[in-house]
């Protein structure tokens, strides 16, 4: 219902971010134990930066311009840009080819020194994944966002420095799931929204 409601306002305290291959179940539980309601198929990024994740969603419409009109007769949907941009804190074998694509399978460790070997790509690649999202306000609130296929589309500078946690700042964009699906969905436990429960499906 519309009108001033404190208990309405959202305040991000803790959250995580994580990965998964491509359309990736939607995790539908919430227990007591976030983490397991992920499922296996989702991998925790671990620490981020206290920015937390900026979200954004441009809209570009283009102008029908018409001659018996100075203003536009109407507008014509031409693109949408939905993306997260996060900074990870962690280096491992899930961040580092997230940042600089590849997989975690390119890593080799050599039996004799120890040492781990990560080859960047010598160009770009094509490394979709899903991306899941998820925020606490309090105990009770718990919000989750899936982006079932996406990219990592542009990366920050890594500033390796004596006095600052180097830093794996990416944007992540969502690409079209196909045709009649969802391009994200949020899955909230949230008392706020007064949305009758619908029947289980058999």
């Amino acid at each position: 219902m519309a009108g001033n409601n404190s208990s309405e306002i959202r305040v991000a305290g803790t959250g995580r971010v994580l990965i998964a291959d491509i359309n990736a179940p939607l995790p539908a539980a919430f227990s007591d134990n976030p983490a397991t309601d992920w499922g296996s198929a989702w991998t925790d990024l671990g620490y981020t930066s206290t920015d937390g994740v900026t979200f954004s969603k441009k809209d570009k419409l283009d102008p029908v311009e018409t001659w018996q009109s100075i203003s536009p007769a109407r507008f014509v949907y031409a693109d949408r840009d939905l993306t997260l941009k996060f900074s990870m804190l962690q280096f491992n074998e899930d961040t580092l080819p997230f940042f600089l694509g590849g997989k975690s399978a390119d890593f080799r460790r050599d039996a004799t020194s120890g040492a781990v070997q990560f080859d960047v790509p010598d160009g770009p690649t094509f490394d979709e994944r899903a991306l899941g999202l998820e925020f606490t306000d309090g105990s009770a609130v718990t919000y989750r966002f899936v982006i079932p296929r996406g990219q990592v589309t542009a990366t920050d500078d890594i500033k390796l420095a004596r006095k600052a946690a180097a830093l794996l700042g990416v944007t992540f964009t969502a690409l079209s799931p196909g045709d009649g699906q969802a391009l994200a969905t949020f899955v909230m436990k949230d008392a706020a929204y007064a949305v009758p429960a619908s029947a289980p499906t058999a």
